[in-house]
C-alpha cells in the first residue's frame, strides 16, 4: 500500500492497494489480473467501524479520476471529504474498483472474453475490503454513473445481500434506444477501415483517439466484449449487426438484451424488492436517450412493486460530478440507519 498522489489534500486519506485477482487470472483477452484499488478512509476511520460505498467508474473512466484534488477542479472524493469534514455527510469508506479493459471498460459483468469482473467486484473485492478495513458488516452500497450506473444496478440486482443500497446515475438502460443508434455510427466509423473492426483496433492501438465516430466504434466493440463474448471468434466476441448493411443479428442482440435493466429487472424482481434503498436518476438532456429508458424502467419497477427514488435534472450525460455531491449524504444516511 502507498498513499495516493495528492492525498495530502484530504482531511481523510487515500490508499492505493495492489490486488491480485484469481477470477481475472488467465482471461482470454489478456486483461491484467493485478489491479490497483484506491480506497478513501475518512477522518477517524481507524477508531470506528464504518459502512462502505463501492464507487464505479464510467466507460473509458478510471478510478483515479475520482481523486482529482486540483483547487479549481475538486473531484468526487475531494468534495465528499470536505462534506464529511464539515459534518454535512456521515463518514463512509469509499472503494473504487479498477474494471478497465483495453476496450475501455468491463461493464462490471462476467465475460468469457474479458474475465469475470462482476465476480471480481462483488466477491473478491468485498471480501478483501472487509478483511483489511474497519467495515461494518452488511452495510455496503454501490453507486456509479453511465456504465458505472449500469454496473451499480446490475450488481445490486444480482447480489442484493452484498449491496442492499444502490444508486444509478444516468445508467445504461433500454439498449434499443441507447445502443441502437450506436450500431450505425459504429459502421460509419469503420468505413475508413474497409468495415473491418480488427483494422480499426490496430489503428486505435497506434492512435487512441475517440474523435468523430471512433468513440461509437470502440463503444460497440467494448459492449460486445461484455454482452456477447465468444472466445472462438477472431475478435473474441460477436457483434449484434451485419458489418455490410447493419442488419441486426437477432441471436446476438438477444444476448445483449439479457443485460438490459429494462428486461433484467423482471428476472430479478425479488432481489430488487429486497433492497433497502434504490436511487435512479438521469438528466433531461442526456445525449444517449437514457432519460427515456429510465422512465420506462421506473414504470416497470412500479408494476413489479419495487421501491425506489427517481429524479430528473437539467443536465446532459457529462459533467455530473456535482450529482455525486448531492447523493452521497443520502447514501450515508441509508447506510448508517442500521
Amino acid at each position: 500500500m502507498v498513499p495516493a498522489y495528492g492525498s495530502f489534500a484530504f482531511s481523510g486519506r487515500v490508499e492505493l492497494h495492489a490486488v491480485e485477482s484469481d477470477v481475472l487470472r488467465g482471461n482470454p483477452a489478456g486483461e491484467p489480473h493485478v489491479r490497483t484499488l484506491p480506497v478513501y478512509l475518512p477522518p477517524g476511520a481507524a477508531g470506528e467501524r464504518l459502512p462502505v460505498v463501492f464507487l464505479l467508474a464510467s466507460y473509458t473512466g478510471r478510478p483515479e479520476d475520482f481523486l482529482e484534488a486540483h483547487p479549481w477542479r475538486r473531484g468526487v472524493i475531494a468534495q465528499l471529504d470536505e462534506r464529511i469534514s464539515r459534518g454535512e455527510c456521515a463518514p463512509v469508506i469509499v472503494v473504487m474498483p479498477d474494471a478497465w479493459t483495453k476496450l475501455g471498460g468491463s461493464q462490471y459483468v462476467d465475460s468469457a472474453w474479458n474475465g469475470d469482473f462482476g465476480t471480481y467486484v462483488a466477491e473478491e473485492l468485498v471480501q478483501l475490503v472487509d478483511e483489511r478495513f474497519p467495515t461494518r458488516p452488511g452495510r455496503r452500497a454501490v453507486v456509479g454513473k453511465s456504465s458505472g450506473g449500469f454496473g451499480a444496478l446490475t450488481l445490486a440486482m444480482r447480489h442484493p445481500r452484498t449491496f442492499p443500497i444502490a444508486a444509478s446515475l444516468s445508467g445504461d438502460c433500454d439498449f434499443e434506444a441507447c445502443f441502437g443508434p450506436e450500431l450505425y455510427a459504429c459502421l460509419r466509423g469503420l468505413v475508413p477501415f474497409g468495415g473491418d473492426p480488427a483494422r480499426f483496433l490496430e489503428d486505435f492501438a497506434r492512435k487512441p483517439s475517440l474523435d468523430g465516430d471512433r468513440h461509437a466504434v470502440l463503444n460497440v466493440l467494448a459492449m460486445a466484449s461484455c454482452y456477447s463474448p465468444n472466445p472462438a471468434s477472431p475478435l473474441g466476441f460477436d457483434l449484434p449487426m451485419d458489418l455490410r448493411d447493419g442488419t441486426r443479428r437477432a441471436d446476438v442482440w438477444a444476448r445483449w438484451l439479457e443485460h438490459d435493466p429494462l428486461f433484467a429487472c423482471e428476472r430479478n424482481a425479488d432481489a430488487l424488492r429486497s433492497l433497502e434503498f434504490l436511487h435512479l436518476e438521469c438528466g433531461l438532456r442526456d445525449e444517449f436517450h437514457l432519460q427515456w429508458g429510465l422512465r420506462k424502467l421506473t414504470t416497470k419497477l412500479r408494476s413489479l412493486g419495487v421501491g425506489f427514488t427517481h429524479e430528473e435534472h437539467d443536465g446532459g450525460h457529462r459533467g455530473l460530478s456535482e450529482r455525486y455531491n448531492l447523493l452521497f449524504p443520502r447514501l450515508a444516511r441509508a447506510l448508517h440507519a442500521r
